[in-house]
């Protein structure tokens, strides 16, 4: 990651956040949280029922002791909120719900909300994002249009996330590798599974594989496993 102080943790889920196969992953980041409140931003999904992502997401951490706080963050103006920002800004587990990446862009890009998300996470706090967040947080992002490169938010830089590796379409996934711009890192996170960046190590865990392009070669991480030499 970039020079700027990093002292929580960082989370990039393949896909199917707030599901059962996410349960063991999400009872360790509450744990590992200053606090026992979770933070839903349905930004991604404003165009898909988003009051239903807060649902979700509240039944899938009650058994795990926590509470959820789901902000109706959906569009630009939203995001340049001060009272919005600064709830994010305190909280100690912030998870962007997965949806359009395009969309999430547009609305966190040089957004008070976006800099409030880095101030949560550099002050020890969980930013977890799943699917579209997970490549926009990193740069260069992955452009669903059609598996070619596009700008991220640069949370990681030289660092791209193709979510839901496991069962992406073959095209797709081979474009992705194909354009890989030099000098970037290719991952390939399966749904349920997590790339997880604390304390300086890149680790994986869930039920799938991360799987790590560099130039021709792939290899295949599973749960557990610690990755060296990603970007940082």
């Amino acid at each position: 990651m970039s020079a700027r102080k990093r002292a929580g943790t960082f989370v990039l889920v393949g896909g199917g956040e707030f599901g059962d196969g996410c349960r063991d992953l999400d009872a360790e980041l509450v744990s590992a949280a200053p606090t026992d409140e979770v933070v839903v931003l349905p930004t991604a999904a404003a165009f898909e029922h988003p009051e239903r992502v807060g649902e979700r997401a509240e039944a899938h951490f009650a058994p795990l002791g926590a509470t959820v706080r789901t902000l109706p963050v959906l569009h630009r103006g939203e995001a340049e909120d001060a009272t919005v920002a600064e709830v994010v800004r305190a909280a100690g587990f912030v998870y962007l719900a997965d949806g359009s990446p395009l969309h999430l862009r547009s609305v966190l890009k040089d957004s008070v909300l976006f800099d409030a998300l880095l101030a949560a996470y550099h002050g020890g706090g969980v930013l977890a994002a799943s699917g579209a967040g997970a490549t926009v947080l990193c740069d260069p992002m992955v452009d669903p249009r059609g598996g070619a490169y596009t700008v991220g938010l640069g949370v990681v830089r030289n660092l791209a996330v193709f979510p839901y590796h496991g069962t992406a379409a073959d095209h797709l996934r081979e474009r992705s590798i194909d354009l890989l711009p030099k000098g970037a890192t290719l991952v390939g996170i399966d749904e349920a599974t997590a790339l997880v960046y604390v304390e300086g190590t890149w680790r994986v865990q869930g039920a799938g594989a991360v799987t790590v392009y560099d130039g021709a070669t792939a290899t295949a991480y599973e749960g557990e496993s610690t990755i060296e030499g990603l970007p940082s």
